[in-house]
């Protein structure tokens, strides 16, 4: 505990982009072999003047086989510099890292080395099924009064889904966060406007439906997520449901606004039954109502049936599979990845209610399998999938692995995981020639940013 806050805490998103400039990046990387080895977390070097730039200089073996680690996140963050805190010296210092198949959470300390960070705690899942009633851990965001983790289900398998807390300091589980849920039974992704005392939770599916590939029955038929819940912070109650209707499945990745006094953020939505196509939504306040409109649709592209995995073939075409967005601190740009096509699209989101694309970079994908320009003559497998930004929105990072039985799904010949990065200037978006990190046997999900990222940070100050 510091007497002070935390160098890494910044009162405002515009503090916060001016920043010093990450130099490691710590990757979530799961085993897909099932051969009794464990997954890692991964420690890379992202320091262009380093002479292991681009390379793996630490890594954490977990201490089971089978976690498949998925998202992960760090203890602390700028919310703890919010006006009611109740814990305002705390260290960004602990990684919280989940096993989302085996429900294991992992506590690592970084502070003595950052780049072999230490496993301190184990909460195994008998434990969390006893103290919250949830399973299959998902989502981390640092709080002011505590750690907040969404899980997607129950520990048989089926739902609700929903959100339970971790302690500051003894990283034990709290219990279930909801006193009144409302319709909300399916979890994923949560996000929150403290500056309005309003959390937001999305939908994928149960374990059930998720752990062993898409179920097309059941996603033909609209059983997969495609509603946003909107809870009262402060009571814990859902106030207002909005069901996007049962043709836009899997409404996944929330990206709330970083600066506290809007009160809008962006829904990603993986697929459309209508015509495969993905979209963005804005959901925002209007009066003392919460609405949801789709602002972008990024539609599928045609292609050969013989080029197509199996679960495609029927269709003739490549959805994009939208799985990430991630917005700039400065709310400026919006980044989508489109983990099917292997495109990453730039929108300027400066008027939210009104995108603008403005650039794209095309990187694998199931048909096009585009090479990167340190392999010019390979064709890449995998697409861009998980997407995390600087704070000051210089440098994007993507990996390639969505979850290890939908790689199996969409990419049937194997996915060879890979980090690469994204240089933004004003110019647009350039693909990094000396940044492609190959995983080996291992495959990276999740990238999160010393001293904080894009994603990781909520702020109570504009």
């Amino acid at each position: 505990m510091l007497w002070k806050a935390d160098p890494t805490f910044y009162p405002s998103p515009k503090l916060a982009a001016q920043a010093p400039q990450e130099k490691l990046a710590y990757v979530a990387a799961f085993n897909p072999k099932g051969d009794g080895r464990p997954d890692a977390l991964l420690v890379v070097d992202v320091d262009p003047s380093s002479s292991t730039y681009g390379q793996i200089v630490g890594r954490t073996n977990m201490p089971n086989a089978g976690d498949e680690l998925h998202h992960f996140g760090w203890n602390a963050c700028s919310s703890a510099l919010c006006p009611y805190a109740a814990h305002p010296h705390l260290e960004r210092r602990y990684l919280i890292v989940p096993g989302l198949r085996s429900s294991r959470i992992h506590i690592l300390d970084t502070k003595e080395d950052p780049r072999q960070p230490k496993i301190v705690k184990v909460i195994e899942p008998e434990e969390l099924a006893r103290r919250t009633g949830y399973s299959r851990p998902h989502t981390i965001h640092c709080g002011p009064d505590g750690i907040y983790m969404s899980a997607l289900g129950a520990p048989d398998g089926e739902g609700p889904g929903g959100i339970f807390a971790l302690d500051h300091y003894t990283f034990e589980p709290l219990g279930q966060w909801e006193v009144e849920r409302g319709k909300q039974y399916l979890g994923y992704d949560f996000a929150w406007h403290l500056g309005y005392d309003i959390a937001v939770t999305s939908e994928w599916g149960t374990p059930r439906m998720v752990e062993s590939g898409v179920i097309p029955e059941e996603l033909l038929a609209g059983k997969y997520g495609h509603s946003l819940h909107f809870f009262d912070l402060r009571k814990r109650r859902c106030i207002q449901t909005i069901d996007f209707g049962a043709e836009y499945q899997m409404v996944l990745e929330l990206r709330p606004a970083h600066d506290p006094t809007k009160a809008y953020g962006f829904a990603g939505v993986v697929v459309s039954l209508k015509d495969l196509s993905s979209s963005i939504w804005l959901w925002f306040k209007n009066g003392d109502e919460w609405e949801a409109k789709k602002v972008i649709e990024i539609p599928a592209e045609p292609a050969d049936a013989a080029l197509l995995p199996p679960i495609l073939k029927g269709f003739g075409a490549v959805p994009p599979l939208l799985t990430d967005l991630n917005l700039s601190v400065d709310d400026q740009r919006l980044y989508a990845s489109c983990w099917g096509t292997g495109e990453t699209l730039q929108y300027d989101v400066s008027d939210p209610h009104n995108p603008k694309l403005l650039g794209s970079i095309h990187l694998g994908g199931i048909v096009r399998k585009t090479p990167h320009p340190a392999r010019p003559g390979e064709a890449l497998n995998g697409g861009p999938q998980m997407v995390e930004l600087s704070r000051d929105g210089k440098r994007v990072y993507f990996t390639n692995s969505l979850y290890a039985a939908w790689d199996q799904q969409f990419y049937p010949d194997g996915i060879d995981g890979w980090m690469v990065k994204v240089d933004v200037s004003p110019e647009g978006m350039t693909l990094d020639p000396k940044f492609f990190l190959e995983f080996g046997d291992l495959r990276g999900h999740q990238v999160r940013l010393e001293g904080g990222d894009a994603s990781s940070d909520s702020y109570c100050y504009p």
